[in-house]
């Protein structure tokens, strides 16, 4: 497991950021490594994407996957590595899922409450995502870790070239 955080540090880039993110990427991943049976991660809590939207993808960037989110994770706005309110799963051509990723969402209005810039994890600002994004959701801060499949695009990038929907 080391010798895939260090590979995933590499991703990163250069500089302090990465050297500090190899922790919580360590701690992340054994967090989750439970959690590579969807079954497993059912009794974790999470669940198939509420509003029907199974592997999410956008032509020409890759693919997120196929996301099971722990509903009462995401209204918290306390993030931790260990605590990933969703898990994301890359479908094989044969129907069977892969953990692939962990998501970190916070919703926005909750977060910008008490906050004045975007959650931090592994040493990197989330992203926003706005009202009206394809989800259907209010706005909210996201980013994603590639745990357990590499991502050419880097490993905090939304989109991952290998996932296939």
């Amino acid at each position: 497991m080391t010798a895939i955080c260090a590979a995933a540090v590499a991703a990163l880039g250069a500089g302090g950021t990465a050297a500090a993110a190899q922790p919580d990427i360590e701690a992340a991943r054994q967090a989750t490594a439970p959690l590579h049976d969807v079954s497993a991660a059912t009794d974790y809590g999470v669940f198939a994407d509420a509003a029907g939207i199974l592997c999410i993808d956008m032509l020409g960037e890759g693919g997120m996957g196929i996301h099971y989110v722990n509903g009462s994770l995401v209204g918290n706005p306390n993030e931790d590595v260990r605590h990933p309110e969703a898990l994301v799963y890359d479908p094989d051509p044969f129907g069977r899922l892969h953990l692939a990723a962990a998501e970190y969402i916070v919703d926005k209005a909750t977060w910008d409450a008490t906050h004045t810039g975007p959650p931090r994890l592994f040493g990197h600002d989330f992203f926003t995502i706005p009202d009206g994004n394809r989800f259907g959701l209010a706005a909210f801060y996201e980013i994603h870790a590639w745990l357990w499949k590499p991502n050419p695009s880097g490993f905090f990038n939304n989109w991952n070239p290998r996932v296939v929907c």
